[in-house]
C-alpha cells in the first residue's frame, strides 16, 4: 500500500501525519522537538507508521473484543517508555560514575524505582501525564530525588547535573527501539486473557502483511528547512495548515493558528488553498512558548494556566506581552496583590487581541472559522477567541478539533499525496485527470 508522510518540524513538537492515497488519516506520531532535527523528524516517522498499523489491525478485524486493541497500545506505549528510561539511567549512571562516583548507587536505586512503577508513571491512569517522554520522566525523576535528598540519601545537586545531561544526549542520539522490538513485549505486557491475546495476534499478522510503503513525504513547520528532504518535498507552513484545515473542516475560510513560536492569519478558497495571510514570526510573544515562560514563572504546569485563568473574576490589563518583560510585569502585579488567576486571565486576553490585529490585516473572520495549533486546547485562549470574535464580527462557526495539533502535518500529507498524483500525470501524458479527496 503505498502511503504518503507529512511531517510538521515546530519549535516545541514536532508532528506527522500518514495517509493513504485518498487522503485517509492512517497514523500518526508526536513528540518534543529536539535540537537534531533528523532525529526528531525520524522518530515521528516511526512512530507514525507503528500507529498506522494499530489503525489498520483494527480496521481489518471486527472480531476483536472490546478494549483489546486498546489495552495492546497503552502497553506498547510504556514498553517504548521503558526503553528510553533504561537508555537514560544508563546514560546518567555512567555520568555520575565519572564525577560523582558515591552517588551512582543511590541513583541507581532512583531509576529502578521508576522501571519497576513503569504503569504508574507512563501508563493510562498516570495523573497529570505528559503526552512527551521527557516531561514524564521528569516529574517522576526529580520527584524521587526530592525524596531521596531530603531523607539523606543522595545528593540532589550530582543527581540533577547527571539527569540533565544524559536527557539531551538520549533525545538527540539515541532513537526509540524499533516497532518489532517493541510489539513482543508490549503484547505481553497488556492485560489481555488466552483468548484475547490469540485475536489480537491474529490482527496484528494481518496489518504487519500489509506493505506500508512511504511513496512520498512533505515536511513543514518552523524548522523546515532542517528536514532531512529534498527542496521540492518541502512545503510552507501557511500553505499546509491552511489545506489541514481544509480538509477537517471543509466550509473553513479563515484559520488561527497559534503555535510555539509564531502566530498565523490565513484566508482560504473554497478548496482549502491559501488567498491571504499575516504572520507574526518575528517574536514569541503570544504564542506557547510565551505560556510556556509564564508557566514557569509561576511554578505551575503550562496545562494549568487556562483553567486557573478560567476561574478569574476579571482580566487584569497587560501592558505588554513580551516575553522579555513579562516576567517583570507578572512579578509587579503580584506584589501589589493581584490573584494570580485575575492576572492570567489578563494574558490570555491579551494574547488573543494580538491574534485578532493579526486576523484583522489578513482579511477578517469568515463565516467559518478554524482555530488550530497546540495552544488550541488551552480553555481560557479558547473563551477569548470565541468571546473576541463575537464582538467584532458577530456570530460565526468556530471550529476545534480535538487533533488540532496535528493541522499542519495533515495537510503537508495531503500535499504529499497531490504531489505523487501530480507525478503520475507527467510520467502518464495520456491520463486527463486523477483525482485525490483530501
Amino acid at each position: 500500500m503505498d502511503s504518503y508522510l507529512g511531517i510538521d518540524l515546530g519549535s516545541t513538537t514536532s508532528k506527522a501525519c500518514l495517509v493513504d492515497g485518498d487522503g485517509k488519516l492512517l497514523g500518526r506520531a508526536i513528540t518534543n522537538t529536539r535540537s537534531n532535527y533528523d532525529m526528531a523528524a525520524a522518530v515521528c516517522r516511526d512512530e507514525a507508521l507503528a500507529d498506522a498499523r494499530f489503525s489498520i489491525a483494527e480496521s481489518s478485524s471486527p472480531e476483536l473484543g472490546p478494549g483489546e486493541l486498546l489495552a495492546l497500545r497503552r502497553a506498547y506505549g510504556v514498553e517504548e517508555a521503558l526503553a528510553g528510561v533504561r537508555a537514560l539511567a544508563r546514560r546518567a549512571l555512567a555520568l555520575c560514575a565519572a564525577h560523582s562516583p558515591a552517588q551512582e548507587a543511590p541513583l541507581s536505586a532512583i531509576f529502578d524505582r521508576i522501571e519497576a512503577e513503569a504503569d504508574a508513571v507512563f501508563g493510562p491512569l498516570a495523573t497529570d501525564r505528559s503526552r512527551f517522554f521527557r516531561d514524564a520522566v521528569g516529574s517522576r525523576f526529580f520527584a524521587d530525588v526530592e525524596e531521596a535528598a531530603h531523607e539523606g540519601k543522595i545528593d540532589f545537586d550530582a543527581a540533577a547535573s547527571s539527569y540533565d545531561r544524559a536527557i539531551v544526549e538520549v533525545e538527540n542520539s539515541e532513537p526509540p527501539p524499533p516497532y518489532e522490538q517493541v510489539i513482543g513485549p508490549a503484547l505481553r505486557r497488556a492485560q489481555l486473557d488466552d483468548d484475547g491475546r490469540r485475536r489480537v495476534s491474529a490482527a496484528l499478522d494481518r496489518a504487519h502483511a500489509v506493505d506500508l510503503r512511504i511513496a512520498r513525504m512533505v515536511g513543514t513547520g518552523y524548522g523546515r528547512q532542517r528536514l532531512p528532504f529534498p527542496k521540492d518535498q518541502i512545503q510552507s507552513e501557511i500553505l499546509c495548515h491552511g489545506m489541514g484545515a481544509h480538509a477537517m473542516f471543509p466550509l473553513t475560510r479563515t484559520v488561527l493558528d497559534i503555535g510555539g513560536q509564531d502566530t498565523k492569519a490565513i484566508q482560504l478558497d473554497g478548496d482549502g488553498l491559501v488567498k491571504s495571510f499575516q504572520m507574526n514570526d518575528r517574536c514569541a510573544a503570544g504564542c506557547g512558548r510565551y505560556l510556556g515562560y509564564i508557566a514557569d514563572e509561576m511554578n505551575l504546569g503550562v496545562h494549568e494556566l487556562g483553567p486557573m485563568a478560567m476561574r478569574g473574576t476579571r482580566p487584569v490589563k497587560i501592558s505588554s506581552t513580551c516575553t522579555v518583560f513579562a516576567g517583570v510585569e507578572l512579578r509587579e502585579l503580584l506584589s501589589t496583590g493581584e490573584r494570580r488567576e485575575n492576572i492570567l486571565q489578563g494574558l490570555h486576553r491579551a494574547i488573543v487581541l494580538r491574534a485578532m490585529s493579526l486576523l484583522a490585516r489578513s482579511g477578517g473572520v469568515s463565516e467559518q472559522m478554524t482555530f488550530t495549533g497546540g495552544v488550541a486546547k488551552n480553555d481560557a485562549v479558547v473563551h477569548f477567541v470565541r468571546q473576541l470574535v463575537q464582538e467584532h464580527y458577530g456570530d460565526r462557526t468556530i471550529n476545534i478539533h480535538t487533533d488540532s495539533i496535528y493541522t499542519g502535518a495533515l495537510g503537508a500529507a495531503l500535499f504529499a499525496a497531490r504531489g505523487s498524483v501530480a507525478h503520475k500525470l507527467k510520467a502518464e501524458p495520456k491520463a486527463r485527470s486523477l483525482e485525490v479527496h483530501p
